[in-house]
């Protein structure tokens, strides 16, 4: 956070009639226990009354508040060898963003801890939850009408509504936000003047006015951020691209991360993937020797669902563009909201639908859901193993493998090409075949057999099934088992 914004945040809550549910002022009183059950009472506060943060301020006297100062240092400030910062954040549930600032006033030390309101669910800490009630600190279970209302918050669970850069003029708006792109992107005619334009942009809940100030939405900074590091902590969230020499992590050769908001830098960021990547010289009949390895339109959607399905929630952490000598995996932070068997003809789900809906409307993502589909397709035209997904409670990932011989493929290889194109076939109004699978994993008409084996096993698996038990098994039809 720039200094000029951490002022206007101090000024702000300085202007307060008194201490509130989502404010807490404090001079030198700073054990550490205190201080996370204040970061959660805060965040649950804020939550019950509607704000986006919460904060605790030292150095400012609670009565008057004026500008003290304090002794507090949270840079010493340690448990065991864990400065305070990290073990807060691990003894809170769920885990929520929270930021530490330090400033001189008038030549008084000032400490701001900036807190982000709950979600619809309560922050604990240390397994309790705790609650301002005024300018008393209670524990959330004393208050069940307030801890109702925080399960049903919905605006602050969602995180394109939150601010990510507070109190700014007008010029700063028009610098920190890449303006002529969003408007070009978002298909709008550019306004004539700053008025036209400020307001445009608070149409579009990318700014929110505040009096003669603005703040700047999460929505906002992430898709039309001239540069993330204008916003502190979403330039953790910046892409990162890395090229490696081999398969392993060991040797990275080249790494680049995008510091543009995901739909400015979004063109650029998917060229460079493809301008780097290397040439497929090993080739089938229907690829050409200057084919780069991976089919474009598959990064392409798989680094737009990356950037649209990641949880924002989780601190740390960024989605990720790793290209190894045969292979290329995009990571970004969040467990699927759906199985990963289902990313093959499934609506749209995302825990972040306001970004979902923007991107679609610039075009980046496909609004009927088929990205993953058409993703996939690519990837078989490419004669590409099948792309695999995977998933775990803290991130998603698309792993694309470079070509190579059925041959070397392994049997969970196998049965997963199979799956998805019995998928592919029964989204296109087909059915897969023996004769099918032999098409897509270039087997010889001669050699059925292993095209048979490979069905036998994904029918083993219960990943697909017979569409008429009737038919005889030569000419046999099949279908996903859940279609």
């Amino acid at each position: 956070m720039h200094e000029k914004e951490i002022r206007t945040v101090i000024a702000d809550i300085q202007a307060a009639a008194k201490e509130s549910e989502w404010v807490e002022f404090k001079t030198n009183n700073y054990r550490s226990e205190t201080i996370g059950e204040y970061i959660s009472a805060l965040a649950n506060g804020a939550a019950y009354m509607g704000q986006s943060k919460g904060y605790l301020a030292f150095g400012i006297d609670d009565a008057t508040h004026a500008i003290v100062g304090t002794t507090y240092n949270p840079k010493n400030d340690k448990i065991g060898d864990q400065e305070i910062e990290n073990w807060i954040a691990t003894q809170l549930s769920p885990r929520i963003d929270f930021v530490i600032e330090e400033t001189i006033i008038n030549g008084k030390h000032v400490v701001l801890f900036i807190i982000d309101a709950a979600g619809n669910t309560p922050v604990k800490f240390k397994g309790t939850a705790w609650i301002r009630v005024g300018t008393y600190k209670k524990k959330l279970s004393e208050h069940p009408e307030r801890e109702r209302k925080i399960w049903q918050n919905t605006y602050n669970n969602c995180f394109e509504n939150r601010i990510a850069l507070s109190g700014i003029s007008p010029d700063e708006v028009l610098a920190v936000i890449d303006y002529p792109s969003a408007f070009q992107l978002l298909h709008i005619p550019l306004p004539e003047n700053k008025i036209g334009i400020l307001e445009k942009l608070t149409e579009e809940k990318i700014i929110n006015k505040r009096g003669a100030s603005y703040d700047v939405t999460n929505l906002g900074a992430i898709l039309f951020a001239s540069d993330l590091k204008h916003f502190s902590p979403l330039s953790r969230k910046a892409v990162r691209i890395i090229f490696y020499k081999d398969n392993s992590r060991i040797n990275a050769i080249k790494e680049q991360t995008v510091e543009k908001g995901y739909a400015v830098g979004f063109k650029n960021m998917v060229d460079y993937v493809n301008a780097n990547l290397p040439v497929n010289e090993q080739i089938g009949e229907a690829l050409r020797v200057d084919t780069p390895m991976y089919p474009s339109v598959a990064i392409r959607e798989f680094v737009a669902n990356a950037l649209i399905h990641q949880d924002f929630s989780i601190g740390g952490t960024s989605p990720m563009i790793e290209i190894f000598k045969s292979r290329m995996e995009l990571t970004n932070p969040g467990k699927p909201l759906i199985d990963t068997l289902r990313f093959i003809d499934h609506s749209p789900v995302s825990r972040n639908e306001q970004l979902a809906a923007i991107m679609r409307r610039m075009n980046f993502c496909e609004e009927r859901g088929s990205g993953i589909d058409r993703a996939i397709k690519a990837c078989e035209l490419h004669q590409l193993p099948a792309p695999d997904f995977q998933k775990d409670d803290d991130f998603t990932r698309v792993i694309m493998f470079a070509p190579k011989p059925m041959r070397q493929m392994s049997r969970e290889d196998k049965i997963r090409a199979c799956y998805q194109h019995c998928c592919l076939q029964h989204v296109s109004g087909e059915k897969m075949t023996n004769e099918t699978l032999r098409k897509r994993l270039h087997i010889a008409p001669e050699n059925y057999a292993i095209a048979s084996r490979i069905i036998a096993d994904a029918l083993n698996e219960r990943l697909i099934k017979l569409k008429d038990t009737s038919r005889s098994r030569k000419y046999a039809q099949y279908i996903p088992i859940w279609g």
